[in-house]
């Protein structure tokens, strides 16, 4: 929503991300980058990175071989490349707990289908191009963030 409305307040003036954190860094000085759309943003592209990585490591077939619909250790592995390094012992501890509430492998995989019965190896090809697209795209907002030195390293 914050993106959104910065956006929104002057969608020439805010053309792109990299335009927002500019002017978001002038507007804010020593405040920046832990207010506005710039702080959301960080937390968007950490969001989307543990999707990401999930999805990879689902694709990439990683699995718990005695449990194999489980998305345990997909999870678990998005989690810690993503956003362990980011959150306190006590978010970490509910993160590990919380795995064990995850959708089955097959259901999630429904459900990136909307609902549709479509072959496992179908799903996983789409989650391929889906990632062949979406990873540079990550990517380049990660950089942007590193170059403008806009990333924090706080514990949430």
């Amino acid at each position: 929503q914050k993106i959104r409305a910065v956006y929104d307040s002057n969608p020439a003036k805010f053309k792109t991300l990299q335009n927002i954190l500019e002017v978001e860094k002038e507007m804010h000085g020593s405040a920046w980058p832990k207010i506005g759309a710039t702080l959301a943003l960080m937390w968007l592209k950490r969001g989307l990175k543990f999707m990401l990585v999930l999805l990879q490591s689902i694709s990439d077939g990683e699995r718990d071989e005695e449990h194999p619909n489980l998305i345990r250790v997909n999870a678990m592995k998005a989690y810690e490349i993503a956003l362990k390094k980011y959150h306190g012992w006590m978010l970490q501890k509910l993160f590990t707990g919380s795995v064990y509430a995850l959708p089955y492998k097959s259901d999630l995989l429904k459900a990136l289908e909307k609902g549709k019965e479509v072959k496992e190896e179908e799903s996983i090809e789409k989650i391929h191009q889906f990632l062949s697209r979406a990873t540079p795209i990550l990517d380049a907002i990660y950089e942007m963030y590193t170059r403008m030195n806009a990333e924090l390293s706080y514990k949430a």
